[in-house]
This record gives structure tokens, sequence and C-alpha cells, in this order.
């Protein structure tokens, strides 16, 4: 790898961070101004914000006929943002989440993990297929629209902090309409050097474009969810962080996976066999483990930010392990296929227990 691809994969990775601040921040003002709920700001326009880069890149990717990179920038990147972005959110304190809408987002980001998983099963998203995903997040984006509007009065407040309405003067509109285009701007070239650089890595590296988009640029591309996130929690804005990657990883299989087989052309998006018979399995493993948001009296505690955490280091470690062709991928693989399942029932079992424990506990109480 040449100074110049590592120069170019930076400078693209430090444009589209610049370029999603700026998106977000310039359309969350003008649909807050424009008498948009601070709620429904933060679930769509701030989560479909900070996965502009993902759609920048895997659509660029798509029309160049790198279908490798474009669906592995989806799948890892929503691995990435549950279980290192939850992970860390949940490490640096317990994740209490308030929002009675995640109670149904969470489920929705499971099923559509598992049907991208059964659209996949020909190791190809056609046309079809495509357009279905993109009415989905149109249906989606309306359903919570509505949602945001019936929210606890308290959550809507906490979104209406982070999200301050966009004055009525002039030149306020004009800034903000400002934002919006230069942070379009800066995506696509952002995504445009990226894409790049993965490839010439990729070759230099001797490794396939699926691992490059499974690691650097599903990592690179999440930057402004790791932001978001992080921030919002040292805030104590709980019910943000979650809301966020929930919102982004529903974003990222509806409308960008859709978008990019409708730009790959009419024999649609290959998938690789390696991420449909692994990476998407995890991809999906970790979508159920945040069910505790909805078991747990909807929190997720420290210890299951860590357990996440190494999770997700057991996965990284597994893709380039694989890419090297090492021994130790093969028994690593196979620890990560028992892992996986034993990870996921003993935190479902853990929220269960927890949540059975505290009902006994109510009905005592109202008893006595």
């Amino acid at each position: 790898m040449t100074a110049l691809t590592l120069g170019l994969m930076v400078a693209g990775l430090a444009l589209l961070a610049i370029g999603a601040e700026a998106l977000v921040r310039g359309a969350s003002r003008i649909a807050a101004g424009a008498g948009i709920s601070p709620m429904a700001v933060g679930l769509t326009v701030v989560a479909y914000g900070t996965s502009t880069p993902e759609l920048t890149v895997s659509l660029l990717a798509a029309l160049e006929g790198r279908p490798e990179i474009a669906v592995g920038n989806v799948v890892g990147s929503n691995t990435f943002n549950v279980l290192l972005i939850l992970g860390m959110c949940a490490a640096i304190a317990p994740l209490a989440v308030k929002a009675e809408m995640l109670r149904r987002e969470v489920p929705i980001m499971i099923g559509v993990s598992l049907a991208l998983w059964g659209l996949a099963a020909d190791a190809r998203i056609n046309v079809l297929e495509g357009i279905a995903l993109v009415g989905a997040i149109l249906v989606y984006t309306v359903a919570a629209l509505r949602w945001g509007r019936r929210e606890r009065a308290d959550v809507v407040a906490e979104y209406a902090a982070a999200e301050p309405a966009l004055s009525r003067g002039k030149a306020q509109w004009l800034l903000a309409a400002a934002q919006v285009l230069i942070g379009l701007g800066a995506l696509v070239l952002g995504g445009r050097w990226l894409v790049d650089a993965a490839v010439a890595i990729a070759r230099a590296a001797g490794v396939s474009e699926t691992v490059v988009g499974l690691t650097i640029v599903a990592a690179g591309t999440s930057l402004p969810e790791v932001v978001t996130s992080i921030v919002a929690t040292l805030r104590g804005e709980r019910d943000i962080a979650v809301g966020n990657v929930v919102g982004s990883n529903i974003y990222n299989i509806l409308a960008i996976v859709g978008v990019s087989s409708l730009a790959a052309g009419g024999g649609g998006l290959p998938v690789a066999r390696g991420i449909l018979s692994f990476d998407i399995p995890v991809m999906v493993a970790a979508a159920v483990a945040t069910l505790p948001v909805i078991f747990t009296g909807r929190r997720i505690a420290r210890w299951e930010g860590f357990l996440f955490l190494g999770y997700f280091a057991a996965y990284t470690a597994y893709v380039v392990l694989t890419a090297q062709e090492h021994d130790a991928a093969g028994m690593l693989g196979r620890a990560m296929t028992f892992f996986a399942v034993p990870l996921t029932v003993l935190t479902l079992a853990v929220a269960v227990a927890r949540q059975l424990r505290a009902s006994r506990q109510r009905v005592g109480d109202l008893a006595s």
C-alpha cells in the first residue's frame, strides 16, 4: 500500500465524516424549522443522515461493478453499529431507553436483517427485490414520523434538546441549505476516494474486496454513528444513542441495499457466498442480541456492552485471519459459529429471567 493510497483513504474518511456531519446538521435544522417533531427528526433525518457515507460508498461501488464492497459495507456496518457502537456506549453507561417506539424498531431491525438473509439466499438481490426494499423504507419512514408524534413528552424533550429548531431568519435557512449542499459534495468526493483506496488496498494486500468492505470501509463509513451515539451517551441522551444505531441499521438494509441493487443494473446485486454463509448470520445474531432493550426494562447493562465488544473483537479477528488464509481461521470460525448462538441464548435467557423476577416482585409488592 503506497503513501498515496493511504492518504486517499484517510482523506476520503475525513470527507465522509465532515460531509455527514454537515448534512445531518443542515437537514435536521430545516426539518425542525419546518415543524417536524424533534423525535421524528432524530429517528429519521439524523439516523439516515449518519448512514449517508454507507449509501454513497455502496452506491458508487454498485455502479462500478464492485458488489463485494457494496454488500460488505452494509453487512459490516450493521455488525459494527450493534456490537462496537452499542457495546462502547453501554460500557460507558448502561443504556436505559425510555422511548416506547424503540420496542417496535428493534423487532423491525431484526425482521429486515432476516429478510436480507432470505433475499440473498440465491446469492443475489435482484431488481424486484430492490424495489421492494426501497418501498419498505418509504413505508417505515412514514410510520416512524407518525410514531414520533405520539411519543412521551420527556423523550420528545430529549430529542428537542439535541435538535434545536431553526430560527425564522432567512440567513439561517440559507446557512442550513448550504450545509446540506456542502455535506452532499463532501460525501460524494469522500466516497469516491474511499472506494478507490479500498480497491487499491485489496489488490496490494492480495485479499478480496469483500474483506475490505467488511472491515476498513464498514468501519470508516460508520464514523458518524460512532460520534453521534457516544456523544449522546455522554450527555445522558440514551434514547438518541440507541435510536441512531437501530434506525441506521434499518436504513442500511432497506434503502442502501435496495438502491444499490437498482444501480447494479438488470442482473441485480451479487452477494458473495462467504458473506451469505457467515457474515450475514453474524449480523442477524447481533441484531437479535439487542432484544434486552425490550425484555429488561428497556436497558442494555454495562456487562452486556462488554460482551458485545468481545463478540466484535472475535468477529474482526476471524475476518482478518480468513483474509490472510491463516491456519487459525478455521478454528476461530468454528468457535464463532458455536459462540454466536450461545451469546444470543445467554443474553435472552438473562433478560427473560430478570423480567420474570421483576414481575414477580411487583406482584408480591402489590399483594402485600
